[in-house]
Parts: structure tokens; sequence; C-alpha cells
């Protein structure tokens, strides 16, 4: 099927056809229904070609940038929160190891599948489902695919990189495509401020308990009086610009959902503590810690939303130290 194509097989647009689909977006654009570079039209996000050339020039520049631990290496090919997430981790690592990691791994991909949608509009974006070197595969609790979410904001922007999901494969849902193959994009929704929102009071019944729920609800709750400290927690949306979400509609009705969400966590000591934020937030940290300081963190999270709405279920969310300010 065209559009969850594997890594070695035929691409989705022969010449004739894209010649075709051409000719009618000019056609139509003299009658003032669509533009030239299909902003209204309805078309594939990408060729096969276009996303595992994607893929290739995002996996270069990321083991570039982990051998280095320069997050300039690779910031042309990321964006949104994996993006984010990525280069303040690449900061925080420099300052703990400025000798840099020459001796990580780097970055392998195999077995790919491409999960491309038709949509109109911009930005464009696709899935690339890959099996990759971190993880065990004769292992099935440690067995992993790497779903990275590609995005493009213009006809002459880039592919970047922007949401990750790390998911055992049995965990991965069957998705639902059109009568060519390709994937039938779904609406997110507002899961981001409902997220935040449910963080704050625990309030509605829309994501079912788990670590990234209830789980993290309870951990705070023990955490917010230590000895010789007050933690306290504020979270917020993070749905616009290159944090928006996107989600592919699954076999059964459902959808399966990328956002992104920001979480503080402001830490205050009492007068007899000496307060010092980690090794790992000075790289990022603005204003002077006197009392207490304030560490700011990015999520991308996976979900699964049912047809039937009812709760939404976590499967994956990464989290990584994106600031830091003194107070």
């Amino acid at each position: 099927m065209r559009g969850l194509l594997r890594r070695g097989e035929r691409g989705p647009y022969p010449v004739r056809a894209r010649g075709g689909l051409l000719a009618l977006a000019l056609a139509l654009t003299a009658t003032g229904c669509v533009t030239v570079h299909g902003e209204t039209a309805l078309v594939p996000t990408a060729t096969r070609g276009e996303a595992a050339t994607a893929l290739k020039r995002f996996r270069s520049a990321y083991n570039e940038a982990a051998r280095d631990l320069d997050p300039a290496k690779d910031a042309a090919v990321l964006a949104g929160p994996f993006g984010a997430i990525t280069q303040d981790t690449l900061r925080s690592r420099k300052a703990e190891n400025p000798a840099g990691g020459a001796g990580a791994s780097p970055l392998e991909v195999s077995d790919v599948r491409y999960l491309i949608p038709r949509q109109r509009g911009w930005p464009r974006w696709f899935v690339a489902d890959t099996d990759t070197n971190r993880d065990v595969d004769d292992d099935p609790a440690r067995d992993t695919r790497w779903l990275f979410l590609f995005t493009r904001s213009g006809p002459k922007a880039d592919w970047r990189a922007t949401y990750l999901a790390i998911l055992a494969p049995g965990r991965i849902p069957k998705f639902r495509t059109d009568g060519d193959g390709y994937v039938v994009p779904a609406t997110p929704g507002a899961l981001s401020r409902a997220y935040a929102t449910y963080l704050q009071g625990g309030k509605g019944e829309r994501f079912a308990p788990g670590q990234h729920t209830t789980g993290w609800r309870e951990q705070r709750a023990k955490n917010a009086e230590r000895p010789g400290w007050t933690i306290q927690w504020a979270d917020e949306p993070a749905d616009s610009g290159a944090f928006r979400p996107y989600a592919l509609r699954t076999a059964d009705g459902g959808s399966l959902a990328f956002f992104a969400s920001r979480h503080y966590e402001r830490r205050t000591g009492a007068q007899n503590v000496a307060v010092t934020p980690p090794l790992a937030a000075k790289p990022l940290l603005k204003g002077r810690v006197d009392r207490s300081y304030t560490l700011e963190y990015t999520s991308n999270e996976t979900v699964t939303v049912p047809k039937s709405g009812g709760p939404v279920v976590f499967l994956n969310r990464l989290q990584g130290l994106t600031g830091a300010e003194g107070s």
C-alpha cells in the first residue's frame, strides 16, 4: 500500500501519476480552486523518496551533534518539542562533559515504514516508524520501535524531526488507510490544554490512570515538602507554531496523537540550605540564584484517543530540561 511503505519497496508516486496530479493542479488553479503549490489541494505530504532523504539527513546530523555534543550540528533538522529537548540536552551534556561524546554509539535505523497522509495546506508531515540499534530485538521486554514525526513548514522549507515516540511493537496501533494506501490524519483536539489542566487540579476523567497521570500527581504530592525544601509545580500547554499537535486515525476509529506540554518546578530552600541548581541546569540558567530556582521541562507525549470518548491512554512521554531561572 502506497502510504505504508518499507525501505526497498516501490515508491508511491510513478512519474506518470505525478504528472497527472500536476496537470490537474494547474487546471484547477486557472479556475481559482487551488494554488500551484497545493496549499488547498488534497495531496500526499511527501514521496517515499523525500521521506527517506529526510530521515537520512536527520540521522547524519543527529549523530554528528551527539558525537561533538554540539547543538549547532543538528539544529537545522530539528523542530518542536523533540528539537527543544534534544538541543538543550546537548547543551547540558556539554557542560557536564566538555570533552564531548566521542564514545557515543551512532543511531542506526532499519525496517523503516513510512506513514504518509494526504492533506491540504501547510505544515506537511509524515511519520517514519523505525527499528533502531537502541533496543534488544530478541527480548520482548526491551524491544522498541522509534516513531519520528517529521514536519515541513512551507514549500521552500526542509523536513525537520518534530516529535519522537518510543513504543513497544505491540503498542503501535493499526492505522486506517484510504483507497490508495495513505494513512488518514485525524484531529488531535486540545490534548495539551487538557493535560496541563489535569496536572494542575486533577480535574476531569479524560486521561486514564498511569505513570504520567495519576502516578505523576502522586509523586509530586510526596515531593512537595522535602526536608529543607518547598517544591511547587506549574503546567502550561504547548500547542501552537512548531509545537502544534498531530494525529493519525487508527483502524478502530480512534487515533494516535502526538502533542507537547511545558512543566515548571520551583525549588525553594530554607535559610540553612545551600541552594544550588543541578549541573545540567547551569548552561540554561538565567538570573541570579538566591533562595530558589525554577526548572522548565518540555514534554513530548504520544497517546491513543479512543473513538468511544473514553479516557486517553499514554503510550510514551519524553521529557527534557529546557530552561532554568534563578530567583
